[in-house]
Order: C-alpha cells, then sequence, then structure tokens
C-alpha cells in the first residue's frame, strides 16, 4: 500500500469513528472499564473496523493487538480528549500512527470539533487540510506560548501556557506554530497512541522533538513515555534544562 492510499485509509477510519458518535446517544461513562466512556467504544468499534478491512495490524487503546496480514501496524486512539468530548468541550480527536519495518511512517489525527484533518508522510513532510505546515520560529522560552498537562513546578517566568487536555492536537499545533512547544508536567506520562501521530506530525513539519527521561518516543507497544516538542531546537534545550533541574 503506497503513503497516500494509507493516509486515506487513516482518514476514513477517523471519519467512521466520528460517524459513530454522531449516531450515539449515550456519550457517558463505559461502567465496564473504568476511565472509559461509551463513546470510546463506539468510535473504536468503527475505526477498528476500517483499519482492519485494509488488512492493518492494530494497536487500540480501547480493544489492545490485533494481527492483519499487511507488515504495518496502526497504533490508534479512537478518541484522544474522550473526557473533552463527554464534557462538551470541544477539542478532541482521532490520532492514528502507522509503523512499518522502518518506524513510523504516516500519522494523521483529525479535529472532530473543526473537521481540520493534519497527517504526515515520513520524509515528506506534514499538512493540515493539504496545505503544508510548518512550527513558530520563537527560541526562548519567555517568549513562548507552550501546551502543557499535568502541573509544572517551579518559577515559569512571563512565558505563557494553555492546557487543553488533547495530546495529539496540542502536538498538531507545535506543528502549525499556533504553539510553540508542548511539554508534560511532573510526574505525568502519555501512552503511545496518544502522541505518536501528532509527534511524527511536528517532527515532519520540522520541529524539535524528544523525550524528556532521555527514552525512544517510538516504539510500537503501550509503554508510558514522555514526548516533548517545541518549534525550534533553541527553544527545546531550554526547556529540557529546566526540566532537568
Amino acid at each position: 500500500m503506497d503513503d497516500l492510499s494509507l493516509t486515506e485509509v487513516l482518514f476514513e477510519a477517523s471519519t467512521a469513528a466520528q460517524g459513530a458518535l454522531v449516531e450515539l446517544e449515550d456519550w457517558g461513562p463505559n461502567r465496564e472499564r473504568p476511565g472509559q466512556y461509551r463513546l470510546d467504544v463506539a468510535a473504536d468499534t468503527a475505526a477498528v473496523a476500517v483499519l482492519s478491512k485494509s488488512g492493518l495490524s492494530i494497536l487500540s487503546e480501547e480493544s489492545g493487538r490485533t494481527d492483519g496480514p499487511l507488515p504495518l501496524l496502526a497504533v490508534l486512539d479512537p478518541i484522544d480528549g474522550s473526557t473533552n468530548a463527554h464534557r462538551g468541550i470541544s477539542v478532541y480527536s482521532t490520532s492514528i500512527c502507522v509503523f512499518d519495518a522502518d518506524g513510523p511512517r504516516v500519522g494523521t489525527v483529525v479535529n472532530h470539533s473543526s473537521g481540520q484533518r493534519f497527517h504526515a508522510i515520513r520524509r515528506s513532510g506534514a499538512w493540515r487540510d493539504g496545505v503544508g505546515i510548518s512550527p513558530s520560529k520563537c527560541e526562548l522560552l519567555s517568549e513562548s506560548v507552550v501546551g502543557v498537562s499535568g502541573f509544572l513546578s517551579g518559577d515559569l517566568g512571563s512565558w505563557q501556557y494553555r492546557t487543553l487536555g488533547c495530546a495529539s492536537l496540542e502536538l498538531c499545533a507545535v506543528a502549525e506554530g499556533s504553539l510553540d512547544a508542548y511539554v508534560l508536567g511532573k510526574g505525568i506520562s502519555l501512552r503511545p497512541w496518544d502522541y505518536l501521530a501528532g509527534l511524527l506530525i511536528c517532527a515532519e513539519a520540522g520541529a524539535s522533538v524528544s523525550e524528556l527521561d532521555g527514552r525512544d518516543p517510538w516504539i510500537r507497544s503501550d509503554s508510558p513515555r514522555r514526548p516533548i516538542a517545541a518549534g525550534t531546537q533553541s527553544l527545546l534545550r531550554e526547556i529540557l534544562s529546566i526540566a532537568a533541574g
């Protein structure tokens, strides 16, 4: 399957997830699993059906691992920001990153409130609604607007921060320059399905990406990681130096 065809499959899966939400009356908690909503299950069922039909193996936050005939693994968060969705906060998405033998190959993030579609293809670039994107040129933390998950300790200085509750869209905001960086607070980590597609979109847009504990963020398992992204390498270094302190 070529890159463009694969991208269309991922967008089709995201559209199916959104369609499942439109048809779902109860977006409330799923009593069978703590922290899960009925909207998560409905979106997962719809997205997995599309990905499976295309022959992809799947690692989903909601339904675990499903093996397919193709040597491609789709790491899926059917609804990233599901608490936002449940509470009527319009910041939530479907996030999918596909791995081949060489690592992350294609990533898509669809903003279900705005309809914006982000995608990236390895060594080819990143786009929002088909138009190429690039990060901000901000060099200094004191002049930056940073997306944050969790609480930050220490002196925040004069920089501004936003907490949106949806890592995939916050990373896309770094990729397009709306945010200058994205960082996790002390003790906070993410699972790969939360961040992989957004981090690939950042990297392909030209942002600098890393992991706060020095580990490889490009993993195909459900292990926790602490990804970080910034529009410039100098801004990333400044944030890392503060985090290390």
